[in-house]
């Protein structure tokens, strides 16, 4: 596994993540106390800190933040970058904070490294929340700030409404599929040291299974899945997450890292996706 630097943090991390949103109705489950399948969800966790995964994306509303804790009991809590997320409505800065002593309480965790803002709430300004990011940093419940799905205009908004600790990272969909990104967020984040955390990389699964990456699979030895996600690895300051449900699908991501895709081959496999419908 390959490791870079994740944002402002100055902290190095698996340059391949892992995320843990399994699907609305796993979630609907889950918020009723009814976890299925959770002991192949830690197994597939288990197997991707084993491989050298480092990072790990979670949320309060996933429901997968008691998985986490599961899979984290062997590891060393420095080894791991564990990232969780507030809903859009705890945004306020009290709510912010019993939104995340719930979340440490589900995880088994005293500070998580990166707290994000998951969607952001027009009714609550962002300076506010971002006020209560800084009292959770200064509490050390929470080592560094990021947001997601937040589009350029608020991406910088809540950038500079955080002056003291400087936002760490966006997440947003990403991938050879979804590159709009690319227009403004990315330029953004490269000028300016943000980490971008890209969910969805193998576009819910249809660029894994794409026979029309076979050729280039084929030429290079690696799956469609590993192409995709060392596409998106290449770029310094992006770290895909895909999803870990099953552990051999880990351990085929995991071995997206540490090896090199020339420029040609780069061109090649956009112009194959550029073609998709």
């Amino acid at each position: 596994m390959k490791y870079k630097v994740f944002g402002r943090t100055g902290r190095q991390v698996s340059e391949i993540g892992i995320g843990t949103y399994y699907d609305p109705v796993w979630i609907a489950k889950a918020y009723l106390g009814w976890r299925s399948g959770s002991q192949d969800k830690i197994a597939a966790l288990t197997s991707g800190f084993e491989a050298g995964v480092t990072l790990v994306d979670t949320a309060e509303i996933y429901g997968s933040e008691p998985l986490v804790a599961k899979a984290l009991q062997r590891r060393k809590r420095d080894d791991v970058f564990v990232a969780t997320k507030a809903w859009s409505n705890h945004l306020h800065r009290d709510a912010l904070k019993r939104s995340l002593e719930k979340s440490l309480r589900r995880l088994g965790l005293s500070y998580v490294d990166l707290y994000q803002v998951h969607f952001p709430n027009p009714r609550v300004p962002i300076g506010e929340t971002m006020a209560g990011m800084e009292d959770l940093i200064r509490e050390g419940k929470v080592l560094h700030a990021g947001v997601s799905n937040f589009d350029v205009d608020q991406l910088r908004a809540a950038d500079e409404a955080f002056p003291k600790s400087q936002l760490a990272s966006v997440q947003l969909e990403y991938s050879l599929r979804n590159r709009r990104v690319e227009a403004d967020i990315l330029p953004y984040c490269d000028k300016n040291g943000i980490a971008l955390m890209a969910y969805f990389p193998l576009a819910h699964g249809r660029l894994s299974t794409d026979s029309r990456l076979a050729s280039l699979s084929a030429k290079l030895g690696k799956t469609p899945s590993q192409l995709v996600l060392r596409w998106l690895a290449m770029k310094q300051n992006v770290f895909p997450i895909p999803r870990a449900s099953r552990t051999a699908h880990v351990v085929e991501n995991a071995r997206a890292s540490g090896w090199g895709l020339s420029p040609n081959d780069a061109r090649e496999l956009e112009s194959i996706v550029r073609g998709q419908p």
